[in-house]
Order: structure tokens, then sequence, then C-alpha cells
């Protein structure tokens, strides 16, 4: 049996932090054979329209964010920005953008595109999951396109903590990640994985309100299809603000 069938194998409703399904992904998490994908590793050896998450259009929900007013022109800071696409998108139409991610060759690759494309972004390497004390900064609305889940959930807190942290008072804050309703990697469980072997953790919408609700007023919580590589795919939506 594989890992990842081991760990769907063990399912139970609504794990937050501390499950069954969980304690058993720690142990392989822990071994020698099993760890994380090294993002700069696959940055450097993949070509870009190989990673799956690598789109340079900008979705449709952070467009309409921008269209409808709901995120006016401000200073903002893309959370996982990989090749910078979205960032370079918003710095296009004005946005004071930082663009954040743990790969020094994606952050490399983001700035040769906004050279490209004539813009003007700050990007530089830090992990989310540290204290983000390279920003040196704090800012108007923060985003992470389908970063989250890449993050497992006894980290998340941690990582919201920190979003928090570099938010101004009343800040926007937008989350997109897998729903745990989608019928791909397998189509059901908590932890799957991928065809990059990366481990994802696939969310339901009560455990991000149990998650975001302690810092952050929810604005909208909801299930949209968006576009994927190679096929669309179900995500968790989540629009919010910084509690005072």
């Amino acid at each position: 049996m594989s890992i990842a069938a081991l760990i769907i194998g063990v399912r139970r409703e609504e794990p937050i932090y501390e499950t069954a399904q969980e304690d058993i992904w720690k142990t392989v998490y822990a071994s020698d054979a099993m760890k994380r994908i090294d993002m700069d590793s696959l940055y450097r050896n993949r070509p870009l329209e190989q990673i799956p998450w690598n789109i340079e259009s900008p979705p449709d929900a952070l467009v309409e964010l921008v269209k409808s007013g709901k995120v006016r022109i401000c200073k903002a800071i893309d959370l996982g920005c990989g090749a910078g696409h979205y960032a370079i998108y918003l710095a296009d139409l004005g946005f004071d953008i930082t663009g954040v991610d743990v790969s020094p060759t994606a952050i490399r690759i983001a700035r040769e595109n906004a050279k490209k494309k004539g813009v003007r972004c700050h990007f530089i390497v830090a992990d989310v999951l540290g204290d983000l004390d390279e920003t040196e900064e704090t800012y108007d609305f923060a985003y992470d396109w389908e970063l989250l889940h890449h993050i497992f959930p006894d980290q998340r807190k941690q990582y919201v903590e920190n979003v928090s942290k570099i938010l101004n008072p009343k800040g926007q804050y937008l989350s997109v990640c897998f729903s745990e309703k989608d019928p791909h990697f397998g189509g059901s469980g908590k932890y799957r994985e991928t065809r990059l072997g990366t481990i994802l953790y696939f969310s339901s919408e009560n455990e991000l309100r149990k998650l975001f609700e302690p810092y952050f007023n929810i604005q909208e919580l909801r299930t949209l299809e968006i576009r994927g590589k190679p096929a669309p795919h179900l995500a968790n939506y989540v629009f919010m603000n910084k509690k005072s």
C-alpha cells in the first residue's frame, strides 16, 4: 500500500490539528525516506510549463476582486509568488507589490519576468513559515493563491499568524486552496499525492473558518471552480479582513 493510500485510509471528519490521520502523516514525514519536495530543485530542473501552478494569466477571482473595487490599488504582498505572474499583473495596474517565495530560482525568474514586462515589483526569498522579517514592511492586501494546501494543519496557525502580523489594521486577505470536494488526485481523503510527488492537504470550508476566524473577519467563504493544469478543479475561496 502506498503512503498516500495509508493516510487516506484513516480518514476522519474535519481534521484540524491533531487527528489520527495527522499522526500517521507525522510519522511518515519524520522518516528519512519521505521529505517535502524541494521547491527550488523543482524550479531549477523542470520547464515552467510543466509546473502545474505556473499559469501566466491572472485567475478570474483575483481579477474580479480588483475590477469590482473590493480591493483597491494599494501596497500588497503575494505569498508564494512563484514566477511572479500575478504580482506582475497587479504591478501593471499600479499596485506597490512584493512577491515572496522560498525558492531562489523562482524569485530570479520572477525578477526576469517583471523586467521583460517593464513593471516594478519587489521580489524576495523568504519562507512563509519563518518570521517573514525579510519583508521589513506591512501591507494593505495579502493573498496566497493555491499555497495553503502545501502547508499541513500543524503549521497553519503559525502561517496565519504571520499573515496577520504583516497586514496593516483592517488589511485584506485572500486565500485560495484545494477543496476536499475536488475529485482529482485520488478523489477523496485529506492528504493526496500529486504526480510531482508532493503531498497536499485538501481542506473543507468549515476547518478554514475555524483556522481564520481568530484573526480575520470573513467576508466570503465559498467553493468555486478555478482554472488549472491539466484541468479545472474545485477550490476553497476565503476573502477576509484583519480584525482590529
